[in-house]
Formats: C-alpha cells, structure tokens, sequence
C-alpha cells in the first residue's frame, strides 16, 4: 500500500485567482449569513463571537484548519463548502443547507478577497492523496490486535494533550494557544461527535495532514503509515466505550 503523497504547495496545484464575478452575491450571502459573527472584515470579531470558543474564523488570516490540503496549504474549494454546508460539531458553526449551490459557491469566493494568501500561488496544493483503509480493520480480531499496538502509541504521541484517557485532559492541555493566540483545548476524543469526523478515515487523516492552525501536527513523518492506522482504530474504541458506559 502506497503512502500518503502530496505535491509541494509550490506547485501551485488548483492555483485560481478569485472569482470576481461572484463577488456581489458572495457579499450578499455573507453579510446575511457570516458577518454577525465572522464580522465585517472577516476578522472573527462579529458582534456574536464574544465568549465563542473556538473563535469564529479568521479569514484575513488566510489560515483553515480542515482542508484535504498539505499542512500550511490553503483549502480547495470542496473542502469549503463540506464546511459551509455541514457546520462543524461542537462549534458555533452551523451547517447551511438553505442555500443554493450557487450561493455557497459565491460566499467560498467572497472570503478569499480577505486575505491576500488566495492569490500566492506557493501557497495551493492538491490534496493529498490517502490511501485506502487495510483490510484489518474490518475484521475484528484483527482490528481488536491493531488497536491495543494503537494504545501504545497514543499513550507515547497523544496522551500528553489528549490524556491518558482521550478526555483532553493531558498535562498540557491548559498551555495550548491557536495561531491567533487564543486557548486551543484538545480535542475530548469521547465526546460523541468529532469536528473531522469519527471514521476510521477520518482519524487518519488528521494524523496525515494535521490541524492547521492548531498546535494538533502531522504525524505524516513521525509515525509510519502502519502504525497511524493502528492508532485510528484505538481512537476509534474510545467512544464505543463511552458509549456503553453511558447505556450500562
């Protein structure tokens, strides 16, 4: 099985400059629907982010944390409008399933005229491309087996932030700030939705690609391909167990 690949940001993959003719109705969108808490310059400081954690975006910023992207690329468009479209769980960000395709198009467009980093073309990339979940994982002995070598590496890599029980209580977890300098608490991996998603595929791609932004890496070099598998299958027990604690 291939490892994970990705072109360099510089080269530019999916560069665009942004649509200037959706700008209008992009604008429109916006101020209806963002700006009271994204705010009027795309700052995160609408008059609703006040005591928001996370902060609202800041798109002047040029900076986004769930992307398909390398880390420190720019989202594609896709990655934006799974964003407007599905929200993000255990955040103030809605899903907008009332607009058009047209719509969201637009407001994917108007917020790129906030930063100037949309229009660097060292700063695109394509996605990167994943590989497919082992056949292990369907299989539950083997999956059983693959987690507990899981466990040893999340008590090794993740635990200092996460803690030892996955709850984001780790020694660190009070210490973390955001590229904006503001508290970024790890994620409660029990809780019962996950803002990347609960899917096997999902946990490894956060381990691939990171969370930009956030003090959450890439363990694309630090941990081999085998071994970010493994660890997305122990992640993965950690709210099936919660769950049957919940229910007993």
């Amino acid at each position: 099985m291939a490892s994970a690949a990705a072109l360099p940001c510089g080269a530019a993959d999916g560069f665009a400059l942004p649509d200037e003719s959706l700008y209008a109705m992009g604008r429109h969108v916006y101020e209806r629907n963002c700006l009271v808490c994204h705010g009027r310059w795309g700052d995160g400081d609408g008059e609703m982010s006040k005591g928001m954690v996370p902060k609202p975006r800041k798109f002047s910023s040029g900076i986004f944390k769930y992307r398909s992207t390398p880390a420190g690329a720019l989202p594609t468009d896709d990655d934006l409008i799974r964003t407007v479209r599905g929200g993000r769980a255990n955040t103030s960000m809605p899903y907008f399933t009332h607009l058009s395709d047209r719509e969201v198009r637009a407001v994917v467009e108007f917020i790129k005229f906030f930063s100037p980093r949309w229009r660097k073309p060292e700063n695109h990339a394509a996605p990167v491309k994943l590989p497919d979940p082992p056949v292990w994982l369907a299989e539950p002995l083997g999956a059983t087996r693959r987690a507990e070598a899981g466990r040893l590496v999340f008590v090794a890599a993740c635990s200092l932030c996460h803690g030892a029980e996955g709850d984001g209580k780790g020694p660190s977890a009070l210490t973390l700030l955001d590229a904006w300098g503001d508290p970024c608490p790890p994620a409660n991996l029990r809780a019962p939705a996950l803002r990347n998603g609960r899917a096997p595929a999902d946990y490894f791609r956060v381990l691939t690609l990171g969370i930009h932004g956030t003090p959450m890496p890439s363990f694309a070099e630090a941990l081999t391909e085998e071994q970010r598998w493994e660890l997305a299958a122990f992640l993965g027990t950690l709210h099936r167990t919660e769950a049957a604690a919940v229910t007993r």
